[in-house]
């Protein structure tokens, strides 16, 4: 009998690969969602790139209901995203486009998600970003949807948001993450500043059974330093 379940929209990513196998590893039902399959997880929903955000989030609710067959998730993590730079004078509306579609329109699907699958007492973790607290000169389109993602979780951390009772809305804010890409982009980076992915999903682990869970609405800040992260609830 599997331990629980859970959804991890991003699934095939860095970090969505490393949540999948580490629940697996748990014995937890997984489900991916994600533009291409992992064949770590119990259940894939592709969605089509291409398709209008109402589209999405109906493809990925039919999908899921088809399999959950009534039954409740402990979690919907939502670890989908990506990273583009430019200022006002650089692609500002492509790039900011983008970023929207990558990281707001997962978010916020993955919170009409948590409103019908959720247990009560569940999590939703979404991802946002620390460098989004302040100015992103450097990359605005980035900021502005990382931004974005703070706010929902504010708003679904609120009273009366639609979420299921008790159940625990969070975003993280990481710094930098140890991904093999970032490894391969920036060879001569400190990695003792970046947090693992291991941690990260360790993390969300804990909150699931309730240990150490900040107030719902939290956005946790992931700072990493000589091999050590810290949290930091903003």
């Amino acid at each position: 009998m599997a331990s629980g379940r859970i959804v991890v929209y991003g699934g095939r990513g860095a970090l969505g690969s490393a949540c999948v196998n580490h629940f697996k590893s748990a014995n937890f039902w997984v489900a991916s969602v994600d533009l291409q399959p992992n064949d770590k997880a119990d259940l894939n929903i592709t969605v089509p790139a291409d398709l209008p955000w109402a589209q999405q989030e109906d493809h990925v609710v039919k999908e899921l209901d088809t399999a959950l067959q009534g039954q409740k998730v402990n979690a919907v993590i939502c670890v989908a995203g990506g990273w583009a730079g430019g200022n006002a004078a650089k692609d500002l509306v492509k790039q900011t486009d983008l970023m929207m579609r990558q990281s707001v329109w997962s978010s916020v699907i993955s919170a009409s998600l948590a409103s019908k699958y959720l247990t009560p007492g569940g999590v939703l973790a979404l991802t946002g970003a620390k460098a989004a607290l302040e100015g992103t000169p450097g990359m605005i389109g980035y900021g502005v949807a990382k931004a974005a993602v703070h706010q929902l979780t504010k708003s679904l951390g609120a009273k009366d948001s639609g979420l299921p009772e008790n159940s625990l809305a969070v975003a993280i804010l990481p710094v930098s993450l140890d991904t093999e890409m970032n490894r391969k982009w920036m060879p001569k980076a400190d990695f003792s500043s970046w947090t693992p992915l291991s941690y990260v999903a360790q993390l969300f682990d804990n909150w699931i059974k309730g240990e150490d869970r900040p107030p719902s609405g939290s956005l946790v800040a992931l700072v990493t330093k000589d091999n050590k992260t810290d949290l930091i609830v903003e």
